[in-house]
């Protein structure tokens, strides 16, 4: 068993919970809710499986969800997104260069080190594919619950249409991470 070194766990934590604090100053309190199924998610991932991914493992995932994920930002863009969820949080909309909204953009380019995090062998790496492969395949699955929160009839919220093909991809992605991880304790 490769174990997590003290650093690499602490590391995590402390990223973990920037992001949620930088969810909730920038969207408020549910938009972090959201957000904790994909950073504490990823992180309870990391923990329970705790090989170091093989990169050729998952690139196809990766690069797949990664374009997926820029054409679902897109789609909130035109539809509106922030104001929408606005409405549903009472929360304004943040400037976009506003510290927690720059913040959260960063957050999220980070994600585009883990093809060489991973390739390194860094615990970190491992630790941001999970938060990046549980982020989109459970936190955004929410855009399909904001509806129901809505004072309309079920229906349409921005960004939900990209999700369907978003949401699978990462759950191939997490799919292919756990059978890294079955094989190497089957061969063990």
């Amino acid at each position: 068993m490769i174990r997590k070194n003290l650093f690499s766990v602490i590391g995590a934590i402390i990223f973990s919970l920037t992001a949620l604090y930088l969810g909730y100053t920038a969207l408020g309190f549910w938009a972090m809710l959201v957000f904790t199924f994909g950073y504490l998610g990823g992180f309870l991932f990391w923990l329970v499986f705790y090989k170091k991914l093989e990169i050729r493992a998952i690139l196809a995932p990766y690069f797949l969800t990664l374009v997926l994920f820029i054409i679902h930002k897109i789609e909130e863009r035109q539809q509106a997104f922030f104001p929408a969820l606005s409405q549903l949080t009472g929360k304004p909309v943040p400037e976009a260069d506003s510290m927690p909204a720059i913040g959260l953009y960063a957050v999220a380019v980070v994600w585009l080190m883990i093809p060489l995090l991973v390739w390194k062998k860094q615990a970190f790496g491992t630790y941001l594919t999970w938060t990046f492969f549980a982020s989109m395949g459970i936190s955004e699955l929410a855009h399909f619950i904001f509806p129901l929160f809505t004072d309309h009839p079920y229906g349409y919220f921005p960004g939900m249409w990209s999700v369907i093909p978003l949401a699978p991809a990462a759950w191939w992605g997490i799919l292919k991470s756990i059978k890294i991880n079955s094989d190497s304790r089957s061969s063990a």
